[in-house]
């Protein structure tokens, strides 16, 4: 039964529409759905809404740390509630998926986000994660510029579709239903193929 959402970003009007927000995107649109409203909260280092679901105490956390200290805010909150890593679900951007994509899975290396490294370091790696697919820019070396870059409009469109059928499964992660969750959350339909158009010739 996952407790504690997580969504990660960085704080900022600058870095509101940036492809590293997109775990911040996933959480505005889970507070909607529960018809909340994330307030800062020093003790935890973030933006925090608490509520209730079939009469379980369910978190709302986005960090206001900044990416790479993510941890600290998990952290905070996780132990004073005695939530456990496997209850929590960190919502993130994925380089090593296309927007489009989203994917759950629980444990597993950080791959460099730094957001995960922090997480890893407060509480070691076994929570839940939905990794929301962003892309890659094709060199290494342009990595930390595209994360906080926005998207073209295409693939902003495409990323918010994919949060919007992850967003489906909420229901099902607040319960603990995974294997049902991730079922859900794999399926996605993909996008319908132009229409070749029939050039006729006289």
């Amino acid at each position: 039964m996952i407790k504690l959402f997580v969504g990660l970003g960085n704080p900022g009007p600058e870095y509101e529409d940036t492809r590293h927000n997109a775990g911040f995107w996933w959480i505005d649109g889970l507070a909607q759905e529960l018809k909340v409203t994330l307030q800062p909260d020093r003790s935890y280092s973030g933006l925090v809404a608490r509520t209730t679901v079939d009469g379980h105490n369910v978190w709302l956390l986005k960090p206001q740390t900044y990416m790479n200290l993510s941890g600290k805010s998990v952290g905070a909150l996780a132990r004073f509630f005695k939530i456990l890593p496997e209850e929590i679900l960190v919502v993130h951007d994925e380089l090593d998926m296309l927007p489009g994509q989203a994917k759950l899975k629980r444990g597993g290396s950080h791959a460099g986000h730094n957001g995960l490294r922090d997480i890893h370091a407060q509480l070691g790696n076994d929570y839940w994660r939905l990794r929301i697919g962003i892309g890659h820019p094709g060199d290494r070396n342009e990595v930390a510029n595209w994360v906080l870059k926005k998207p073209a409009p295409d693939q902003r469109t495409l990323i918010e579709d994919s949060i919007a059928h992850s967003l489906k499964s909420w229901r099902l992660l607040q319960a603990g239903d995974m294997e049902k969750a991730t079922l859900q959350i794999h399926t996605t339909k993909p996008p319908r193929p132009k229409p070749v158009r029939q050039v006729v010739e006289d």
